[in-house]
C-alpha cells in the first residue's frame, strides 16, 4: 500500500499509476443487501433461478452501483492518506459500464492520478479507476473519481 504524507508526495505521482487493490469477491449474500439498502430488487440481480434461465448472463449480476459503491474500501487498500483533517468523496464523472459483474466474480480497483491541484490548502484529486473483473479482458467500469482532501 502506498503511504501518502502531503501534497508533495501525492504530486509525484501525477500521471502514473497509483496501485492496485486486493481482489474483492461479489456473492449472492452482497448482491441482496444491496438491492435491500436501495430498494432495486429487479430480478437480474436477485432471483437466481430466473437469471439463470432468461438473463443473457446465465447467473445473477451485480447492481452497477453496487460496484460504485466499492470504491472507498478498495481504495483504502491501494493508498493510505495520512496527516489529513479531512477527506471528501466530492464526486464522479465520466463513467462508462463496459462490462456486467456475474455473481461470484471477483474485482479489483486500478487507481491512476489523473489530476492534483491545491485551492487554498484544500488539496482536489482525480482518481481515473477502473474495475477489473478477474480472467476479463474488458473492465466492468472506468471513469475519474474526486476526492478532497484537508492535510495538517
Amino acid at each position: 500500500m502506498l503511504v501518502i504524507r502531503n501534497f508533495e508526495e501525492y504530486k509525484s505521482y501525477l500521471g502514473k499509476e497509483i496501485g492496485v487493490s486486493k481482489w474483492h469477491k461479489i456473492d449472492q449474500h452482497q448482491i441482496n443487501k444491496f438491492a435491500d439498502a436501495t430498494l432495486d430488487h429487479q430480478w437480474i440481480h436477485v432471483d437466481k433461478e430466473r437469471a439463470e434461465k432468461e438473463g443473457p448472463f446465465s447467473a445473477t449480476i451485480a447492481h452497477g452501483y453496487l460496484t460504485l459503491s466499492l470504491i472507498p474500501y478498495l481504495w483504502k487498500q491501494i493508498a493510505d492518506v495520512q496527516n489529513i483533517k479531512m477527506e471528501i468523496n466530492y464526486g464522479i464523472e465520466q463513467f462508462k459500464f463496459g462490462q456486467a459483474v456475474v455473481v461470484d466474480s471477483e474485482v479489483q480497483l486500478k487507481a491512476k492520478l489523473k489530476s492534483i491541484v491545491n485551492l487554498r490548502g484544500t488539496t482536489k484529486v482525480i482518481i481515473e479507476a477502473t474495475l477489473i473483473i478477474k480472467d476479463h479482458a474488458k473492465p466492468a467500469y472506468t471513469g475519474d473519481v474526486i476526492f478532497l482532501y484537508h492535510f495538517i
